[in-house]
């Protein structure tokens, strides 16, 4: 009969010397990942496994529930365990976020999952077409005299702008749910427009366009860039920072809604009164 492990209340079927279960509970950024403790310690002279081979179970942080507690990225932390199950990286067909999934295997001290996500090497370790590309390769001017010539220029220079060519005509809606409280007296110190979260709708390709790393897409992750989604939002809560990034991406607002409810936080109508609203602002580019 396998006897249920005091520390991480999962039955232990592991190495009796080992003072882990052989199933361990992570919170990892809020996210929840059950694996084995061989898993953890695939790799020798990582991170986790210097953490799950060198130290005693109480000296490792853990979370209210008892798993034990990684602040990292919770959403990109899969793919790590992916790699440490079979030491094989497999990534969706469109992953835009192989930077910060290197900086993580970094800081999991995994060197070799770190060199197969370098940007100057492909997943079977050659050298990308983007980086082989030599600048003798580059679609050359012919010389020009006259006045002719620093307007052809200007029209190939500008034919071949990332920049121009990425800003693509679109709608980005931005909305909030917020609450305020209005006191007795109507007295305007209360507290005001209080955002819990800053939601974005529209098309994959445009939200991570302008809000970047500050888009968090844990509740549709992998969306291919040309599909739509709701379920992006903020990791800030200030509207006018989001509203700073759309204009700065060349979008202007064409429409605003909002509704509002008033409830009282008691019985007595002297008491304050909380309001609480959705609102959506829509912008576009065009």
């Amino acid at each position: 009969m396998a006897l249920a492990d005091p520390e991480c209340g999962i039955s232990n079927g592991a190495d009796s010397t080992s003072p882990f279960s052989d199933i361990i509970e992570l919170n990892v950024g809020g996210q929840v990942y059950v694996t084995r403790h061989t898993t953890l310690i695939a790799v020798p002279d990582s991170l986790l496994w210097n953490m799950f081979s060198k130290k005693r179970p109480t000296e490792l942080a853990r979370d209210s529930k008892g798993r034990f507690f990684l602040d990292r990225d919770g959403f990109l932390f899969r793919y790590i365990l992916d790699y440490l199950r079979d030491l094989n990286l497999v990534l969706p067909d469109y992953f835009p976020e192989k930077s910060r999934l290197q900086r993580e295997a970094e800081f999991f001290q995994l060197r070799d999952l770190s060199k197969l996500l370098s940007p100057n090497m492909s997943k079977d370790n050659s050298i990308t077409d983007e980086i082989c590309q030599s600048d003798s390769e580059e679609p050359s001017v012919p010389p020009l005299l006259g006045p002719d010539a620093s307007r052809t220029m200007s029209v190939a220079s500008t034919a071949h702008s990332p920049s121009i060519e990425s800003k693509k005509s679109g709608f980005i809606t931005v909305g909030y749910r917020g609450s305020y409280t209005i006191g007795r007296d109507i007295q305007t110190d209360a507290k005001f427009r209080r955002v819990a979260r800053i939601t974005v709708c529209g098309k994959t390709s445009l939200a991570k366009e302008v809000f970047g790393d500050t888009l968090n897409e844990s509740r549709d992750p992998d969306r291919p860039p040309e599909r739509y989604t709701s379920r992006y939002y903020l990791k800030y809560n200030f509207l006018e920072q989001a509203f700073d990034k759309l204009s700065e991406f060349g979008f202007h607002m064409v429409a605003c809604s909002s509704t509002g409810t008033c409830a009282y936080s008691s019985n007595d109508p002297n008491e304050d009164k909380t309001w609480t609203s959705y609102t959506e602002y829509v912008f576009c580019r065009e």
